[in-house]
């Protein structure tokens, strides 16, 4: 019973952090995002209509885990994947696609562009210090098991990409793989945009300076 709970909670989790990917403000299927887009999207809102109940917050126990998994070398433990994933789920998210070529981890020629966006939204004033998470994402043929260790490459690109052309520190950019799971389009399991890298802020730079 306990390893069922535990692995419905892990799938409510994922499909939670699959289906609010769109930030306020960002329409779906919106294609290329500027990186004044970007940057919005990944905001924490502090408008005057939202009361401090209301507005994106995060609390020791997660801003803790956040600190204890950004920056590390070593692919996320299942563990680690499921709380950062829970803790993604309420926080600034867009769904940028970063595309690969099929069955790899080497970024698409297209996909320049939209990184290099990103990579601006990252440094910018309103964003930098933020700590970022890359879910990497695959489609569905394949195991699990090796789904999940493409997913986990193709974050690792992107971060190294943000890390040595835009100069982001590694303690700043936590990449996670999310296999197969959170399909886009799950209407075709295998169309090029479920092969994407997910983006969520999940501490700004107030918060990660605690």
């Amino acid at each position: 019973m306990m390893i069922r709970q535990k692995f419905l909670s892990r799938t409510v989790a994922v499909a939670v952090l699959a289906s609010g990917l769109i930030a306020i403000g960002v329409p779906a299927n919106a294609g290329e995002l500027s990186a004044q887009q970007i940057t919005e999207g990944l905001k924490v809102s502090k408008t005057r209509s939202l009361s401090p109940s209301d507005r994106p917050t995060i609390s020791a126990s997660d801003l803790a885990v956040i600190k204890r998994v950004s920056g590390q070398t070593r692919s996320l433990s299942a563990g680690d994947r499921e709380q950062v994933a829970a803790i993604a789920a309420n926080r600034p998210k867009i769904n940028l696609e970063i595309n690969f070529e099929f069955n790899s981890a080497q970024l698409m020629p297209r996909a320049a562009p939209q990184l290099n966006n990103l990579g601006e939204a990252l440094t910018s004033n309103d964003l930098k210090g933020s700590i970022v998470m890359l879910g990497g994402h695959t489609d569905a043929k394949g195991s699990d098991e090796y789904n999940q260790k493409l997913s986990e490459r193709r974050a690792e690109t992107v971060r190294r990409y943000l890390m040595e052309k835009y100069h982001i520190p590694a303690t700043n950019l936590i990449a996670a793989g999310y296999g197969k799971q959170g399909l886009k389009n799950p209407a075709d399991p295998l169309a090029a945009e479920n092969r994407r890298v997910e983006i969520v802020n999940l501490a700004e730079r107030e918060e990660a300076s605690k």
